[in-house]
């Protein structure tokens, strides 16, 4: 005669493991491919932020003409923040140091005349393919065009 057995078998525990592994292995791809669409969403959400608070910014300091460098819009961490053409109290210092949700940030300002009348924004991922797959590209017009394989220009599909 057989003892009645308290809890489960090794065989039941490995059928159960599997059976998690299995639907990790599915739902992991498509949760890094949702990431990564979050990421790109918020870059294009990163560089309309950014081109508002440089006409802004242009607006406010017309001797000045758009920003010197990206944390010029920034608040320097500072609170309360107080606005100066140095730092404009305009976006965060997070989106101010050029890093934000897996994307670089480069801006650029056209220095060849004063006031400055013109600019260029670059957001590339840190990673392609792991923390976004397209780079995008803004200048003073404020279209955003995207390239999947290499850095954005302005030759590229708009968005």
């Amino acid at each position: 005669m057989r003892m009645k057995q308290a809890g489960f078998s090794l065989i039941e525990l490995l059928i159960v493991v599997a059976i998690i592994l299995v639907i990790a292995a599915i739902a992991i791809p498509s949760f890094l491919s949702s990431r990564m669409a979050a990421n790109e969403a918020a870059a294009v959400e990163s560089l309309r932020t950014i081109q508002s608070s440089l006409t802004a910014y242009a607006i406010t300091y017309p001797a000045i003409g758009y920003a010197a460098q990206l944390s010029d819009l920034g608040d320097g961490g500072m609170s309360p923040c107080v606005a100066s053409t140095i730092r404009a109290c305009m976006i965060d210092s997070i989106l101010a140091s050029g890093v934000r949700s897996g994307y670089s940030i480069t801006y650029v300002q056209d220095a060849s005349s004063t006031p400055s009348v013109g600019y260029i924004i670059n957001s590339d991922p840190v990673s392609r393919g792991a923390t976004g797959r397209r780079s995008y590209f803004t200048n003073t017009p404020g279209v955003i065009r995207y390239n999947v394989t290499a850095p954005a220009a302005m030759t590229d599909p708009v968005l």
